[in-house]
């Protein structure tokens, strides 16, 4: 017996520390996305063919590693490195972008524009549709790269718009189906999708949760711990819900490289508060106060998506939703363990311990890149 529970911690410090190995990976406030725009004119009497446009944020990052574009290997992109790649940038991407027969796209113009988490190439997109023809794209862009890429896609129809996070099974999205055009239900249940996907990709707010969750699990008894992780949680949840919809509806706006250099010092100060601590008793102040910066993060990626009109609030609620089921699922995979293994030393020592100091040296890291970048 007391060989298998020694063998069930150190699984569980394994898995632990796999996931401090995974956000150490993890560059700035989010993985591989991209952010693909487009729209089909209204449909003309007579008219043979539609006008399409729109355009296509890919990260820098995400090229380098696909194509290398740091040409000089210093580290650094500049501007001359990417502009001499233009050719090579929009015939590695157009391919991977499938488009419905009868309808063509090409590239005509690139631009930088950033994003929460750095440097995107702008690929400016027109073609044109034959008309009557079904509207439908197809999405493998790092596909042979990133299994986690995910492309997110909006498409919009005479003034209707739907949206998908694309990749791994998903691919696909088609004008009338999938994620539904005007239905304002569900494009919601679209952006309830994006903020369970951000949430589970975001690292630092993983990490500033869990900071705060580890000493809430040395608590003596199931109901001290369980009031303790319910005052943080609900805390957190608050704070970040207020912040993300004053930012989505541009109530308040922060620049993003301080709103993201802050997170990252949320999570030093969170970690470091488990090997030294100042704050103990009222955790969840600590969890209300920085919850309002990850509000504002969580508002960064939601500004990159967008907010459809007409169903502006509905939107933002789905999103604000879909962060809430997503943190929940992370809180009820990690308290039964960590409730099982409080009393062990691999606990007390390995994971609240060793893993805060982990915690800790990442997010001095992304403090230093995100207010260098």
């Amino acid at each position: 017996m007391i060989s298998r529970q020694f063998h069930a911690y150190r699984l569980a410090a394994l898995i632990f520390l796999c996931l401090l190995l995974a956000a150490g990976t993890a560059h700035a406030h989010k993985p591989s996305d991209s952010y693909l725009a487009l729209r089909l004119a209204t449909a003309v009497p007579a008219a043979r063919h539609l006008r399409l446009d729109g355009r296509w944020d890919i990260a820098l990052r995400d090229l380098d590693f696909a194509l290398g574009l740091d040409a000089d290997g210093d580290g650094k992109l500049t501007w001359d490195e990417v502009r001499s790649r233009h050719a090579d940038i929009a015939a590695y991407a157009m391919p991977r972008l499938g488009l419905a027969p009868g309808c063509r796209l090409r590239v005509t113009g690139q631009q930088i524009d950033r994003h929460t988490d750095g440097a995107y190439s702008v690929l400016l997109l027109q073609g044109d549709c034959e008309s009557g023809a079904a509207f439908a794209i197809d999405y493998q862009l790092f596909a042979d790269l990133d299994a986690q890429h995910r492309g997110m896609a909006s498409i919009t129809v005479d003034g209707r718009t739907q949206s998908a996070v694309l990749g791994g099974e998903r691919t696909g999205l088609a004008a009338g189906g999938g994620d539904g055009g005007g239905n304002a239900w569900q494009q919601a249940g679209s952006y309830l999708h994006h903020g369970i996907w951000h949430i589970w990709t975001g690292y630092d707010h993983i990490l500033f949760l869990l900071s705060l969750l580890l000493p809430a699990m040395l608590a003596k008894g199931w109901r001290p711990a369980g009031v303790d992780v319910l005052r943080v949680v609900t805390a957190f949840t608050l704070a970040h819900s207020i912040t993300l919809s004053l930012a989505a509806l541009q109530v308040v706006a922060l620049p993003s490289r301080l709103i993201e250099t802050a997170i990252a010092a949320s999570v030093a100060v969170a970690a470091l508060n488990n090997i030294w601590p100042l704050v103990q008793g009222r955790r969840w102040l600590a969890a209300f106060a920085f919850g309002l910066l990850h509000g504002f993060g969580f508002a960064g990626v939601l500004g990159d998506l967008g907010l459809p009109k007409g169903a502006t609030v509905l939107a933002l609620a789905a999103f604000n939703a879909g962060v809430e089921l997503g943190q929940l699922a992370i809180v009820a995979a990690f308290l039964p363990l960590a409730f099982a293994m409080r009393r062990s030393w691999i606990y007390k020592q390995l994971m609240v311990k060793a893993g805060s100091a982990g915690i800790a040296v990442l997010a001095m890291l992304w403090i230093v890149e995100r207010a260098t970048v």
